[in-house]
């Protein structure tokens, strides 16, 4: 059976488009944005602490997806129940919604009049335009980048493995945290990646819950669209660090996915 030979060029012509499009964007960022304008940008007191406040916020929100996310993922991916086609629904409904949809339905539910204001508001807690708000916001709209590469991950494990960890006498606990875990990282650590970049990105429903505050709610994205009007230089100066930051991101989690890429076995 003889191969089209229109079919192969067709394959990188498409692949060129995409690539093309997809990086001429981030490309123009960078030739816009000359050395003395990029270093300008980090030397701006207001920059930094965006630039700050993005990173710890940020990686507050991964840790708390990933520790509430993961054994969640694992009952998902090993368990059949009644109803979990809904559960799976709501857990990837954020990924859907529009940020600012995001932004009032945080503020309903947590707000000063929302469904939990008043239980808040007797504890004595202020959440919104908090940065507090901007680690919940984060959580919100990056979770289900984790909880979906979690799932597939497990879901994809050999379950014999977990069987015999079971039949040589450990617990379900054991067998999660020293077989499925170690050999799902590569997974895990990849929908860290997406649920960190997505965090990192977050601009609608942050400000619309937590406000854009300097010091205290206003992340990179809040800054940029901040200087946007007034400074296009400087905020093309703090997107290109925004996209080095996010890049050295992706790059360190590719690496220790290939290195833990070889240890997805059973931990003795």
């Amino acid at each position: 059976m003889t191969q089209a030979r229109w079919f192969p060029p067709l394959l990188f012509g498409a692949l060129a488009i995409a690539l093309g499009f997809l990086t001429l964007p981030i490309v123009a960022i960078f030739v816009d944005t000359g050395p003395g304008e990029l270093l300008a940008s980090l030397d701006d007191p207001a920059a930094v602490d965006a630039l700050t406040l993005s990173l710890w916020t940020s990686a507050l929100a991964v840790l708390i997806i990933v520790l509430v996310g993961t054994p969640a993922a694992y009952l998902l991916a090993t368990r059949s129940f009644r109803g979990r086609s809904v559960v799976v629904t709501l857990i990837e409904l954020p990924l859907v919604l529009p940020p600012a949809v995001a932004g009032i339905g945080l503020l309903a539910a947590l707000g000063p009049n929302g469904l939990l204001g008043g239980a808040l508001e007797d504890a004595g807690a202020q959440v919104v335009l908090t940065t507090a708000a901007v680690v919940l916001a984060l959580t919100f709209v990056a979770a289900p980048f984790y909880l979906r590469q979690a799932e597939a991950a497990f879901a994809a494990l050999d379950r014999s493995w977990l069987e015999a960890s079971r039949t040589l006498g450990a617990g379900e606990a054991t067998t999660f945290v020293r077989v499925a875990i170690p050999a799902a990282l590569p997974g895990l650590i990849a929908g860290l990646a997406l649920a960190w970049g997505r965090a990192l990105g977050e601009f609608g429903a942050t400000l619309m819950f937590a406000g854009s505050f300097r010091g205290v709610t206003q992340t990179v994205p809040l800054a940029i669209y901040e200087r946007f009007a007034t400074d296009f230089t400087a905020a093309l100066g703090l997107s290109a660090v925004l996209v080095a930051v996010s890049a050295a991101i992706l790059l360190t989690v590719k690496l220790a996915t290939r290195a833990s890429g070889g240890r997805g076995h059973v931990a003795r």
